[in-house]
């Protein structure tokens, strides 16, 4: 027997929990949530990670490996869309009498119980937001609860389990995941072709986000600048809050100043909502599109609870999320960063920001993730890559997919004067050593595992200083 379907009641009764993949960034919230209320917690990866430690010193039992053994004891077993139909333990749930649900499910029905579930949906920019109003609800003291997808200094991970009836939530569309959330406030950062091996059209896109914006309970706050966002909640009978660079919307700044020099960026605008002045936002991370990012989370921060000086002390303090135009260090003169753009419009955001930023040329080394986006993106792929004075590619990371598409990277670089294929990290790490120069910057791109190739890059270099 296989129940996949569980109801909050059989979670709160069930006094094992165990994780299949309890070291994912999307698991470990939901570990911490659990295990706060007093779940016994168990769980296995095939690797030792800081996560996996952490784990460990709260009390979480972690076996490395995967193994039938594994799962005897347990309540419920709760496993990640990432787990391979051939793995042991889902084999062994299958055919035990042990209800099991994937990640998603359980974290539904964990949103459910709180009265101001924040939920920020968007093709781009989930992370930052979301991170964004975390740092300003943390340093408010107001004791959320979090559930985002990338890594937040402020956590020391990707999550927490706070004791105040606020939670936000990174929502994603892909596999219209995000629609078994149960938002107070749901947020619609913007809404872009993407995962079309699964929507394959924008029109499918859009009633997804309509159908998330519906389950609001309170309000939607959306990007009134954006078309298809626009479209999409037309007639929705919900609040509306909008935000965006144009002062027809509820919230939008004025004044904007960017200075940016070599490795540093400083952005600083005033916040207005409705005709009045709010506060003076100063931001240290570089972009543009950063600005929306900070306004979808003042208008977040501030239907929840927070004061104008509260988001104001939030967004200063906010230096980044993991994987976010983070910069890693110099080595031979450059500097090396990495950023986890995989869409077009999130490689041109994030390049412009780069180009703004005084380096001498700027190197994008990209990882394409799965065939299907890269075929039927990749005149938008070569687009934007052409902002980069250099590019080097990897290979596909097919992941989930295999290449019915007959598409490679070569078919890329012929789009992109100059750019090369390397068919490792290694090939990356010894031409840029030997080829980038003094006051350039390269940033490795992609959602897979291309911050291998940054690592690499700046452990081999350190003995050129």
């Amino acid at each position: 027997m296989f129940v996949s379907l569980i109801d909050d009641a059989l979670l709160k009764k069930s006094a094992r929990v165990h994780f299949i993949g309890v070291g994912g960034s999307g698991m470990f919230p939901i570990v911490q949530i659990l295990k706060s209320e007093g779940h016994i917690i168990s769980g296995s990866d095939n690797n030792e990670t800081d996560t996996t430690a952490f784990e460990r010193e709260i009390g979480v039992t972690v076996c490395l490996g995967q193994s039938a053994e594994n799962i005897k004891g347990a309540d419920l077993i709760v496993y990640s869309a990432a787990i391979m139909p051939d793995n042991p333990e889902l084999i062994a749930a299958k055919e035990s009498p042990i209800p099991a649900a994937e990640r998603s499910t359980v974290l539904g029905l964990l949103s459910a119980r709180y009265e101001n579930a924040v939920c920020v949906s968007g093709t781009h920019g989930k992370t930052t937001a979301s991170s964004m109003i975390t740092q300003i609800l943390l340093d408010g003291d107001f004791d959320p609860t979090v559930v985002i997808g990338g890594k937040l200094p402020a956590l020391h991970g990707s999550g927490r389990a706070g004791k105040s009836g606020i939670m936000v939530v990174e929502a994603c569309e892909f596999v219209d995941t995000f629609l078994k959330l149960s938002p107070a406030v749901a947020v619609i950062l913007n809404i872009d072709e993407d995962h079309l091996d699964y929507f394959k059209n924008l029109r499918n896109i859009q009633k997804s986000f309509r159908k998330f914006a519906g389950l609001a309970s309170k309000a939607v706050i959306l990007n009134g600048d954006d078309k298809n966002t626009l479209e999409t909640i037309e007639g929705l009978d919900k609040e509306k809050i909008t935000f965006g660079f144009g002062a027809h919307n509820d919230y939008y700044p004025q004044n904007i100043e960017i200075l940016s020099r070599q490795g540093a960026s400083r952005t600083s605008f005033e916040v207005w909502r409705r005709g009045e002045f709010l506060f003076e936002a100063k931001l240290r991370i570089p972009g543009r599109h950063n600005i929306l990012n900070a306004l979808a989370a003042a208008a977040a921060a501030i239907y929840v609870g927070a004061s104008p000086e509260q988001v104001r002390q939030g967004l200063y303090n906010f230096t980044g999320a993991k994987r976010r135009f983070e910069v890693l260090g110099k080595v031979n003169g450059f500097t090396v960063a990495d950023d986890y753009a995989h869409h077009p419009a999130e490689l041109e955001v994030t390049l412009k920001a780069a180009l703004t930023m005084g380096y001498n040329k700027i190197w994008a080394v990209f990882q394409p993730f799965t065939f299907s986006r890269t075929a039927i993106l990749l005149d938008d792929f070569a687009r934007v890559l052409r902002l980069a004075d250099k590019v080097l590619l990897t290979q596909i990371m097919g992941s989930r997919e295999k290449n019915t598409y007959g598409i490679y990277s070569s078919d890329l670089a012929e789009k992109i004067p100059g750019a090369l294929v390397f068919d490792s990290f290694e090939q990356i790490r010894d031409y840029a050593l030997e080829n980038a120069g003094e006051g350039d910057l390269l940033i490795t791109m992609g959602c897979g595992d291309i911050y291998k190739a940054a690592k690499l890059i700046l452990a081999e270099g350190q003995h050129f200083y």
